[in-house]
Parts: C-alpha cells; structure tokens; sequence
C-alpha cells in the first residue's frame, strides 16, 4: 500500500466516524409533526442535515485540492464532496460542497504555474495550488487514488488517468452524476449566470444532459434565497428517458424538481380538454422505411413564429369585434351607452380576454344594483332584475364564450390561413379538433391562446427551465415557455446532429435567436461516453448530413474497432455475439432496429431461444437494463456498454440527411462495443469507412 493512499485511508475513516456519529445522533431526534413554526423551521433543517449526511457517509468527498491563498503561509488541503460537512462544536467545514465557490478551481484549474483564483462572496481570492487529487470512494472503501497534479511535477500523464478510470465503467440502467469528473468546459457552464438563456449544442456523449441537472443542483444553492426546487422543471423527450436519468438529482442532494414532457405538461395546462392523437401511430409513420418526408414535415409550420403571429392578429381581430355598436337598456329607460361601455372595457385592457368580460359583466350587473335601489316595492326589483338579467345574457352574445380549442377551430376556418398551412393539413386539424384530438405540434398554438384568454398568473411562472433534446422542440414551444418564465432562465441544450424528428423542431440554433434577444451559446465537442474508434466511425456517418455543427472529439480511450458483419443469417449471429459479450460481464446490451416492429419480431425470436432481454416501445416509461431490444429513434439519449446494430443495408438506411441522423444516433449509443450487421448490401452511409 502506497504512503499517499494509507495517508487517505486513515483520513477517510476519521472523517466516517465522525458523519456516522452525527446523523446517528440526528436519526434519535424525534421528528416533529407540530404545528409551531419555529420547530417546523427547526425540523426542515434537520432533514436536510439528515438528507445530506446519508448521502455523506456513503461517499464523503472525491476530491481534494492544496490551495495556498496570497498572504498565507502554507497550503490549506481542501477536500470536495456532493454535500458539505463541518465539525458541530467548531462550525469548521472539513469537507467543502462542490458548488461552493472555492470549489469551483478544482474543475477550473487544469495545471501550470498560473495562479489560480475563485470569487468569494468578499470578492476575488487568488492564491497558488499545490495538488490536485482524485479521490475515488465506493460505499464507504476507498479504491483509488490520483493525482492529477503536483507543483513543481513534470508528469502530466496523470492528468486524464482518472476521467478514463471513470469512462470505462460498465453502466446500469440509471444516469450516475459526474460530480468527480466535471470537465472545465462543462463547469463553465454550470456556474453560468441565471438570468441568461443558455443555449448548448453538445455532441453525443458530451454529457450536455448530465450538465444541465448538475447546473440545477448548483442554481438552487447559490441562489437558495431566490429559487424554489418545485417552481423549476425539465422537460425530457420521453417518460423512458425520465427514468433514466431519475436518480441524478437525487444523488447530489436535490429533490421536488418537476420532471415532465412537453406533451404531458401540456396537456396538463388545457385540462385535459383534449388528447393527443395516437402518438405511438404518428412516431411509427415518421420513421418507417419508407416514409413520407414531405408530409411528415408539414406539421413544423405549426411550430414556427409565423403561425405564432398569425393566430396573435387572429385574436387582435377577435377583440375589435367585440367592442358593441349598441346601447344596452336593461328595462325601460334604464340604459347603459355605448360610450359608457366602451370606457369600461378600456379600463379593463390590460386583463386578459376572458377576465375582461368577467369585469365586464360584473360592473353591469353592479350599475344594475344600484338603479334597482331606487325601486321601493320588492315585486317590482324581481320583475325588474329578472328582465334585466334576460337582456343582459342576450346582449353579452356578441362576446362569445370561446375556449381555446374553439377559437382554434375557427382559425382554420379563416380564408388567409391557406398562406400559412397547405388546405390539406387545415382541414385535417379542423377535423381532429372537432374530435377533441390533436397532434404534438398543435399544443404550443393551444397554449398560446389559453395565455392570451385566460392570462398567466405569478404562481405559474417557473424559476429555472431545463430543456434536453431542444432540438426537438419548435421555436413556438420555447415561446410558450419563456412567457412562463422569470427572468428568461434557462438551459436549453440539444445536438443538431441528432435532430430526427422531421415533423417538429429545427435545423439551426438561430431559429431560437428570434424568441430570445440575447443568448449564451456553449459548443461541447468532446465525447466521454464512446472509445475512440467508435466515435470516429459515427463521425463518418453523419458527415452525410451536412449539420451545421462540428464533429465529435473523443477523448482518447481506445477500444475494439467497429465490427461490420455481412450476414445472411442476421438472428444466429446476434446470438452467437450476445452470449460472447455477456461472458465479458457487461451490464447493458442493446439491440437497435430501425423499426418498432422488426424490434418486436427479433424480441420474440430471443425469447424462443431462452435469452431474456426488454423490448422498448414508444409508450414505455422504465428502463430495465440487461439486454434492450429497442427501434433507433428511441434510443436517443440512452447509452449501453455495448450496441448491436441491425439491418444496416441499403434499404433500411439510404443516403439521406435523416437517415445518416438515425443512424449517427444508434453507432453513439454503444460506450465499449460496437457491432454492425447487415443482409445484402450494406447501406452506403457506412460503405468505405
């Protein structure tokens, strides 16, 4: 045993003993279920003592940093964990949170003779470090020790040792954080300010998504006193991905953060007034074989800022109409002037629509009141008020009450929308609306005209907004979801390159410059996930579809090459390769088919042979890990130690934009093994690689 690490081993079970015997004393305070406030307030920081300490005593700290502050005399070592610790008697912290400020030089400071620095809350400390050095410790045994840098060391071979000893872990079924491992370029990002939306365009296996929930956990302690965990909310392309990526924010501290897709949340918003038309059905046509890309594509319009605009003058249109032409007499010679009317209504603008004619009404029937008060005999005011209830009710018709599914449905009645919409896709929406039925593309035209009817209240408004596949969504989605959010906070984060789904999203990130003014914009190229030679395989890939973002770098670990196997006996081979890798004890193997149901006909094939392994579908909300049997355009965001894709032939994958992203998509799953096959000729994205 090396001196450095019984130097660590000593500390380590010092620092156990010690968070051992403070959430042991914690765990036999009772827990409070009064109702005094002070003992509440008392008892919320105690679970979260509580909370952090579980977390602590199973792995108090990965890192460990020498930093000598200018004006001192000797290095200070600085130990780093998921959740702080300190001593109860002295309040010294001996293990510093990760989010802290000074710890943020553990991932800035990358080695030289430069000095180092971080900002307090005091304002700019510099100072000099010494060592930097990975600590890796599972539950509770530590396993290794590295040091990443030694003042004065001409050794930099060290420096990605431990990042590779971290890559080249076999996965589960869950996301793990990379609180360990976060790179410069990723930290960046992390501690960016809030109130700037952050676009970030990460190649696959940059760790965007892990990055983006870090950022949360970060966002919520430096601005403790100003965000809530239950006013922030992500969106994930799928209930599938939800799942996976589930345990992240748990594992670094962080609870009550609303995880959702846009669909679901969207849905939600309306009611529930209406349903989503055969989801399942919509996916299956967008990546059949041979599908139709011009139709698939119809429904961007939908998306687009245009349409946004159009159904805004639509509702402009709407509102002048509803300004009266005539007096309102509620009974003889009790009249309300068209003047009178209009004057109210314009104090009343700034409400929205809806609430208008609720202030409306309200202010009639209150002048109604009054002038019913000058009547002594209470026949006469039943009579009265009756009659004028019944004028009321009729005159109010010419301010309809609309929902937002019915003024839709009337905008697709107007002559100029063809100048938008090809008539086809008009009529198709008229007629699922009268269904109460719509597509994924018509939620963020629905949403907007809720907002613009019934206006957005404060409690609505969402403190932080993270959303993953961004490229994905339509620019009138992020519309929807910036007038719901304070302060233009967020993080949205997606790969161009992986961009498949024709019928929404978008081809540039510029198209999102149009909703915000001003924008960060962070470009990871970097790829942790996959080896070296997978990597430079999918590049290869998606040079065929022209995206307007740079290839993935990998780091440089290395691997197996790329297996194209020609087979005319696709099955027996799968076979013969899955009982090969499952010999190598690796915990997650997918199976990527191009479609959903050549997917079920290989699933039901394995299982007539004895081997167990998942089939995942569209409506599918839990990942299982072992071996997954799943379509290529559902296994975006995934990854599995190893990859066998199928049906790689000509047929299945031609030279085409879309299918070169489907296909970049399944060759980055694959972190270690990377198996291609194909019957016939192979497909011409991966001929000559």
């Amino acid at each position: 045993m090396s001196h450095i690490f019984e130097t660590e081993l000593k500390r380590l079970q010092k620092v156990l003993s010690t968070l051992d015997e403070q959430l042991d004393k914690l765990e036999r305070v009772p827990v409070y279920h009064g109702d005094n406030f002070s003992e509440q307030i008392l008892e919320s920081m105690r679970e979260l003592d509580r909370q952090n300490l579980r977390i602590g005593v199973q792995e108090p700290y990965f890192g460990r940093l020498d930093f000598q502050e200018d004006g001192q005399l000797e290095p200070n070592p600085i130990y780093i964990g998921k959740v702080g610790a300190s001593d109860v008697e002295t309040m010294k912290p001996f293990v510093i949170d990760w989010r802290a400020p000074v710890a943020s030089m553990f991932y800035s400071f990358t080695g030289g003779e430069e000095l180092a620095f971080y900002q307090s809350p005091d304002g700019l400390v510099e100072g000099e470090v010494h060592l930097k050095r990975n600590i890796a410790i599972r539950k509770r045994e530590l396993e290794r020790v590295v040091d990443t840098y030694v003042k004065g060391s001409e050794d930099v071979s060290l420096t990605d040792d431990f990042l590779l000893y971290r890559l080249g872990e076999n996965k589960d079924n869950k996301l793990k954080d990379i609180v360990s491992t976060i790179q410069s370029e990723q930290n960046d990002i992390i501690r960016a300010e809030k109130n700037k939306p952050l676009l970030i365009q990460g190649v696959a296996g940059s760790g965007k998504t892990t990055v983006a929930l870090h950022r949360l956990a970060f966002l919520i302690y430096e601005y403790r006193e100003q965000l809530q965990a239950d006013r922030m909310i992500i969106f994930a392309p799928n209930s599938l991905f939800l799942d996976y990526i589930s345990g992240v924010l748990p594992e670094l501290g962080v609870g009550h953060i609303k995880q959702t897709t846009f669909p679901e949340w969207a849905l939600t918003q309306l009611d529930n007034v209406v349903k989503l038309k055969h989801p399942e059905e919509k996916l299956q046509e967008a990546f059949s074989i041979n599908r139709d890309n011009e139709k698939v594509m119809l429904g961007k319009l939908k998306g687009s800022m245009k349409f946004k605009a159009f159904i805004e003058e639509s509702i402009i249109q709407f509102e002048k109409n509803l300004v009266p032409t005539t007096n309102l007499e509620l009974w003889n010679r009790a009249i309300i002037t068209v003047d009178e009317i209009k004057k109210w209504l314009f104090e009343y603008k700034h409400y929205p629509l809806l609430k208008r004619r609720e202030r409306l009404v309200a202010r009639i029937k209150r002048w109604m009141e009054i002038e019913l008060k000058k009547f002594e005999g209470t026949n006469e005011k039943k009579l009265l008020k009756k009659e004028a209830n019944k004028r009321l009710n009729a005159y109010m018709k010419f301010w309809p009450k609309v929902t937002p599914l019915s003024f839709y449905t009337s905008m697709m009645k107007q002559k100029e929308i063809v100048e938008l919409l090809p008539e086809v896709l008009v009529r198709e929406t008229e007629k699922n609306c009268r269904k109460k039925e719509v597509y994924i593309e018509d939620l963020a035209p629905l949403l907007y005209i809720h907002h613009q009817l019934t206006g957005i209240e404060g409690k609505q408004k969402f403190h932080h907004v993270v959303i993953d596949e961004a490229q994905d969504f339509s620019p009138f989605q992020i519309h929807i979801l910036k007038e719901l959010t304070l302060g233009n906070s967020f993080t949205i984060l997606g790969d161009l390159s992986q961009a498949i789904y024709d019928y929404q999203g978008i081809e540039d990130w510029n198209d999102f410059k149009e909703v915000f003014q001003e924008t960060g914009y962070y470009e990871l190229t970097r790829s942790y996930r996959s080896t070296k030679e997978i990597i430079e395989f999918a590049n290869e890939v998606i040079k065929h579809a022209e995206v307007p973002v740079g290839l993935a770098t990998p780091v440089f670990r290395s691997g197996e090459k790329v297996k194209v196997i020609a087979t005319d006996d696709q099955f027996t081979e799968i076979v013969k390769v899955l009982q090969d890798l499952r010999n190598e004890n690796l915990k997650t193997i997918a199976i990527i088919g191009r479609t959903d149901v050549e997917c079920r006909k290989i699933h039901e094939q394995l299982l007539t042979v004895g081997i167990k392994a998942n089939v995942i579908e569209a409506n599918q909300s839990k990942y299982e890990g072992g071996i997954s049997v799943v379509p290529v355009y559902l296994a975006k965001g995934l990854e599995f130690d190893a990859v066998l894709l199928i049906d790689v032939d000509a047929s299945h994958y031609k030279d085409s934009k879309s299918d070169a992203k489907l296909l970049y998509v399944g060759c980055t799953r694959a972190l270690h093994d990377l198996r291609i096959f194909h019957s016939g000729e192979a497909s011409p994205l991966i001929q000559g690689i």
